[in-house]
């Protein structure tokens, strides 16, 4: 039993009302949600979609933001191409592969501790296989909050680090210095749910 599937009803966002009072605890993602999704929306860099509660559709459970994106493994260390291909037939191999960013994610405060966003993960997964993958699309990709509770997170819904380092991570990015980054890109590896669906 899922309380998102379950309890709550998925909509694209379109008007700032629509998430008012949305708090997810995070100063970041909440101005992001309140004000700056609607930006990225108006310059067609990415799109919101959030859950609200069947019961009170003005109360905002979750919601998320997905942009276009791309792994362009022709740049990676040799062993992190190697990981992330792994599973490519050598014919295929190319430079870039079709991905989908989770610009955002964010739970709210008052519904934490219900698997809300290993949930909202499993359907942006899902989304993007057939028959609703329009375009295709291999990987799903997040900048991950570099904090060792929000990397757990991710990994245990499975996510890799694309960079086994922080240090290989800032050469990517052309990123100098001794502090430490401030997310870490993870990537999910769409395939072996396709295989389970076919």
């Amino acid at each position: 039993m899922s309380f998102l599937y379950d309890e709550c009803s998925l909509c694209e966002l379109k008007e700032r009302t629509e998430v008012e009072g949305f708090c997810c605890g995070d100063k970041d993602l909440d101005e992001f949600f309140t004000n700056d999704c609607f930006a990225y929306a108006k310059q067609l860099l990415g799109k919101t979609y959030f859950y609200t509660l069947k019961a009170d559709p003005s109360t905002v459970v979750c919601a998320f933001t997905l942009a276009n994106a791309g792994i362009r493994v022709s740049d990676l260390p040799n062993a992190r191409r190697k990981k992330i291909e792994a599973n490519i037939p050598h014919v295929k191999s190319l430079k870039d592969y079709p991905a989908v960013l989770v610009a955002r994610l964010g739970v709210s405060e008052m519904f934490r501790s219900r698997h809300i966003g290993s949930d909202a993960l499993e359907y942006i997964k899902y989304w993007f296989l057939d028959p609703y993958n329009k375009t295709g699309c291999r990987y799903i990709l997040v900048d991950a909050y570099n904090a060792a509770s929000t990397i757990s997170f991710y990994e245990s819904n499975g996510f890799s680090t694309v960079f086994s380092t922080e240090k290989q991570e800032k050469e990517y990015r052309h990123i100098e210095g001794d502090m430490p980054l401030n997310t870490r890109l993870m990537y999910f590896d769409l395939m072996p749910l396709a295989k389970d669906n076919m």
